[in-house]
């Protein structure tokens, strides 16, 4: 059994299939999720696990070249514009309309399914090459 680091397969797998320019949506509990890319649905109850916990702890795991949010997010969601600004400074960070968001998310290599209940937590993150 692997000792530390993500411990859930499925996840564990998912990332193991990324590539350079691979996209990783990790959303909170609401977005709707297109059928297409593989999905790991970590959702256990209302905010557990976070956002912030989940992003973190994959961001541990992946090199990201950019991240896309929604720009909704700073005036709905002041803790994930704040996660999101530390995280991926500028010019890190692309902010498109939500509903632009939710287009992207059918591209996605993988979705992350976090149990976030505050609205627009979702990230969606290019994967880069560790060199």
């Amino acid at each position: 059994m692997k000792r530390s680091g993500i411990l859930n397969r499925h996840l564990s797998a998912g990332i193991a299939l990324l590539g350079h320019t691979d996209t990783v949506m990790v959303c909170d509990a609401g977005l709707p999720i297109p059928d297409g890319p593989f999905v790991v649905d970590l959702a256990f109850t209302a905010g557990v696990p976070s956002f912030e916990r989940v992003l973190t702890g994959l961001l541990d795991e992946l090199v990201v070249e950019r991240a896309t949010a929604a720009r909704e997010v700073s005036g709905h969601n002041p803790g994930a514009t704040a996660l999101l600004d530390r995280l991926f400074p500028a010019p890190a960070l692309d902010l498109v309309p939500h509903e632009e968001l939710k287009t992207l998310t059918a591209g996605a290599r993988l979705v992350v399914r976090t149990g976030e209940a505050r609205p627009y937590a979702n990230v969606l993150l290019r994967c880069g090459v560790p060199f």
